[in-house]
């Protein structure tokens, strides 16, 4: 299987080395055009930046005691809005997951629940016998 593979990388190599030489300035120019494309587009993108940042920071100075009050207000309402709306998707899941549980589909976290209720019932029993023997024992005293 591998010497498959070494003959078949081979002959892809051979292949392209046959290529003439039309074919591999077609390839280079092709390559260059669209390089040279990205690389004009990413310094017109900095040149726009740039002139728009000179234009901004002026507008920005002087509306900045509207647009500062402004910014936190409205960072505050969507933090609120957030909050509130995980908050919901909290309480959804929490109710959704307390009626699998009634219904006895068996939610994760069931058993850990459940095992955990048993433990509070025992020591709730160890508390209930401790009081009525000391209650027993303190009218037996008297």
């Amino acid at each position: 299987m591998a010497e498959l593979r070494r003959q078949e990388q081979g002959q892809q190599k051979h292949q392209q080395q046959q290529q003439p030489v039309s074919h591999q300035v077609v390839k280079a120019v092709t390559a260059a055009t669209a390089g040279g494309s990205m690389l004009l587009l990413s310094g017109l993108t900095l040149v726009g930046t740039v002139i728009a940042l000179a234009v901004a920071t002026p507008l920005m100075v002087i509306f900045s005691p509207v647009l500062v009050p402004a910014v936190i207000a409205v960072c505050l309402l969507v933090t609120g809005f957030v909050a509130s709306g995980g908050f919901g998707v909290a309480g959804l899941s929490v109710l959704s997951w307390m009626y699998r549980y009634l219904t006895g589909q068996h939610p994760p976290g069931a058993d850990q629940l459940d095992q955990a209720r048993q433990k509070l019932a025992s020591k709730a029993r160890e508390v209930k016998e401790s009081a009525q023997y000391r209650l027993e024992q303190a009218q037996q005293g008297s």
